[in-house]
C-alpha cells in the first residue's frame, strides 16, 4: 500500500513537471550512477591512473546533463529530447573503452538510455536503442585508436542482442502501463459520468416525489424509513410512517374504517410493509376530532435482482373529501328512500282497494295494474336504495338447500321468461345443504336471474345450476345473451353502472342489482365472479363456504 502511495505521488509529481524537468529527471539517474562509481572506482583502487579519454567522457556526461537542463525542449519538436540518451549510449561506450578492464562494468549503464528510448519512443525507440548499442561498441575503439579485440567483437553482438531485449521488454512494459492508464481513466471519466447520472437521477426522484399529490414513504429491508416526501410531513409520517409500539404512542392515532378503534400494531401500514405484505387502498383514519383525516393507504414491495424482498414503498392518498362526499350521499339516498317508501305503501294499498271492486271496466282495469306494476317496481328501487344506502346487510344463517332457494327464484322468475320467450332451467347435481340466509340468497339469485333475462333476447336460454363442492356451495347463473365486454366486467360490482348496451336497447334497471348481490354474497364470506364475452353471454358464479352435505334440506325435513 505505501509503495503505491509512493508511486501515485512521484506520477503526479512528474505530470506537473515541464519537457526540461522531465528530461532532467530523465537524464539524473545515469549522471548520478557515473558519478558513484567514478567514486567508488577511486576508493577501490587508489593507485588507478585516470586517462584522458575517460575525463572528457565524464566531461560529455556533464555536458549531457547540462543540455538537458539548459536546451528550451519545449520550443523544439517532441522528439528533438531524445538525442540525449542516443549520446549517452556514445558517452557511456567511450567511458567503458578508456576505462579499460576495470570499468567494462559501466556497459551496464545502457540500461538508461535504452530504456529511455524505448519507453519514449515506442516502436521507434526499440530500433534506435539497438543501433544507439551498436554504436557504443563499435565506435569508441576507432575514436580511442584501440582497435577490436575478440572481446569487443563479442560486445557488437551480444549487447545489441541483450539491450534490445531489454528494450523490447520495456516497451511492452510502458505500452502495457499506458494501455492501463488509459483505461483507468475511462473508467473514472464512466465513474463520474454514472455519479453525475445518479445525482440528477436523485434529484428527478426528489422533484417527482415532492411533485405528487400523495405522501410516500419507502422502507428498507428492515422497515426503516429511507424516503419521505414534503406531501407526507412530518407529523403524519411519525402516525403512518412510524411502526408502533406499546411505548411509542404518537399525537395523531390510526384508526381503522370504523374511526373508532386504533389499529392494533400488527394491522398498522407500516408493520404490514414491513413484514413484505403488500396491498392496496386499505382505508385508515388518522386524527381525532374535527381534525381528523381519511388515507387510502397501498403498498407495494420493491425487489432486488434475486427476486427478494429489499423493501417496500407506502403512498397515502387523503380521500377525507371523497369519503366524506360518499357518506352524505349514503345519507342523503337513505333518506330520500325512506321518505318514498310510506307514500308508495299508501299508493300500492289504494290501488290494491281499487282493483278489489268488481264493477271497474277494462280499460281502467288495464290502467290501475299498469299503476300498480310501476308502484311495485318503484319500491323495489326503494328498497334497492336503502340496502345500498346501509352499507351492511343483516344476515341470519340457519339450516337451509341452495336447491330449494333457486327453485323458489326460478318459479317466481318463470312468468317474466316466458312473456319474454326465453327457456329457463335449473340444474341440480345433488344435495347442496348448509348454513346460511335462504332470503337473502333468494335476493341475490333473483337478481342475477333477473339480469340474465333482461340482457338475453328472445329465443334465448337462462341455466341455474346449483352444487356442492368441498366444502362450499355453488350457484352459476348462464344465460345466451348480449354478453359484456372487458371494461363493463371492470365496472359490474360498481353501483348505478350500466352497460354502454343496457342504456342503447333501453333495458330496464338502475345498475344496483349486482353491487346488493356482491354485498349478500360477501356477508357470507363468499365469492362471485362475472365471466363473459361480448355477443356470447354471460356467466355468474356465486360460491359460499361451509357447505354441509349431512344437514337435511328443509323438504326432507317436512
Amino acid at each position: 500500500m505505501g509503495g503505491t502511495m509512493l508511486f501515485e505521488s512521484t506520477d503526479r509529481y512528474f505530470r506537473t513537471l515541464g519537457p526540461r524537468g522531465r528530461t532532467v529527471m530523465f537524464q539524473l539517474p545515469l549522471s548520478v550512477t557515473v558519478l558513484l562509481v567514478t567514486v567508488l572506482v577511486a576508493l577501490l583502487h587508489p593507485g588507478f591512473e585516470w586517462p584522458g579519454p575517460f575525463l572528457y567522457s565524464l566531461a560529455a556526461h556533464l555536458v549531457l546533463l547540462t543540455a538537458s537542463a539548459v536546451v528550451p525542449w519545449e520550443r523544439l519538436p517532441a522528439r528533438a529530447v531524445f538525442v540525449i540518451p542516443f549520446l549517452d549510449c556514445l558517452a557511456i561506450g567511450l567511458s567503458r573503452e578508456a576505462g579499460g578492464q576495470h570499468l567494462t562494468v559501466l556497459s551496464f549503464l545502457l540500461v538508461f538510455p535504452v530504456v529511455w528510448l524505448a519507453v519514449g519512443l515506442r516502436r521507434t525507440g526499440v530500433a534506435m536503442a539497438v543501433l544507439a548499442t551498436i554504436l557504443s561498441v563499435a565506435v569508441p575503439p576507432v575514436l580511442l585508436g584501440t582497435g577490436f579485440t575478440s572481446a569487443s567483437s563479442i560486445r557488437v553482438v551480444l549487447l545489441p542482442v541483450i539491450l534490445g531485449a531489454i528494450a523490447l521488454t520495456a516497451f511492452g512494459v510502458a505500452n502495457g502501463i499506458a494501455m492501463q492508464r488509459r483505461l483507468l481513466q475511462k473508467q473514472e471519466a464512466d465513474l463520474r459520468d454514472l455519479l453525475a447520472a445518479s445525482e440528477d437521477r436523485e434529484q428527478l426522484l426528489n422533484t417527482v416525489m415532492d411533485t405528487v399529490s400523495v405522501g410516500v414513504c419507502a422502507l428498507d429491508g428492515q422497515g426503516q424509513a429511507v424516503l419521505v416526501n414534503r406531501h407526507l410531513g412530518s407529523r403524519l409520517a411519525d402516525a403512518i410512517g412510524s411502526e408502533p409500539t406499546p411505548g411509542n404512542v404518537t399525537d395523531l392515532p390510526v384508526y381503522g374504517v370504523d374511526r373508532k378503534h386504533r389499529l392494533p400494531p400488527e394491522r398498522h401500514p407500516r408493520t404490514r410493509a414491513a413484514r413484505g405484505e403488500p396491498f392496496t387502498d386499505e382505508l385508515v383514519w388518522v386524527g381525532s376530532g374535527t381534525t381528523q383525516r381519511a388515507y387510502s393507504v397501498t403498498c407495494r414491495l420493491t425487489k432486488t435482482s434475486a427476486g427478494g424482498n429489499s423493501g417496500a414503498v407506502l403512498a397515502f392518498t387523503d380521500v377525507t373529501a371523497l369519503v366524506t362526499a360518499l357518506s352524505a350521499k349514503d345519507e342523503f339516498l337513505a333518506n330520500v328512500s325512506h321518505e318514498l317508501r310510506t307514500p308508495l305503501t299508501s299508493i300500492l294499498g289504494y290501488l290494491d282497494l281499487a282493483l278489489d271492486d268488481d264493477g271497474l271496466e277494462p280499460g281502467l282495469e288495464e290502467c290501475l295494474t299498469v299503476a300498480k306494476r310501476n308502484a311495485r317496481r318503484l319500491l323495489t328501487l326503494v328498497g334497492d336504495l336503502l340496502t345500498i344506502a346501509s352499507g351492511s346487510l343483516t344476515i341470519a344463517p340457519r339450516p337451509a338447500d341452495l336447491n330449494d332457494v333457486a327453485a323458489t327464484s326460478i318459479e317466481a322468475a318463470q312468468p317474466h321468461a316466458t312473456a319474454a320467450g326465453i327457456t329457463l332451467e335449473l340444474e341440480s347435481s345433488g344435495p347442496a345443504t348448509g348454513r346460511f340466509d335462504p332470503d337473502r340468497l333468494g335476493q341475490a339469485i333473483d337478481n342475477l336471474v333477473s339480469n340474465a333475462i333482461k340482457y338475453t333476447p328472445e329465443g334465448g336460454t337462462v341455466t341455474v345450476r346449483i352444487g356442492a363442492t368441498g366444502q362450499s356451495l355453488r350457484c352459476e347463473v348462464t344465460d345466451t345473451g348480449i354478453g359484456m365486454t372487458e371494461d363493463d366486467l371492470a365496472q359490474a360490482f360498481t353501483r348505478f353502472f350500466r352497460a354502454a348496451n343496457a342504456h342503447s336497447s333501453v333495458i330496464p334497471g338502475a345498475g344496483l342489482g349486482l353491487a346488493i348481490t356482491k354485498s349478500i354474497v360477501e356477508n357470507h364470506r363468499g365469492t362471485i365472479i362475472l365471466s363473459s364475452s361480448r355477443g356470447k353471454g354471460t356467466t355468474a358464479v356465486l360460491t359460499l363456504p361451509d357447505a354441509d352435505a349431512s344437514l337435511p334440506s328443509p323438504a326432507a325435513a317436512r
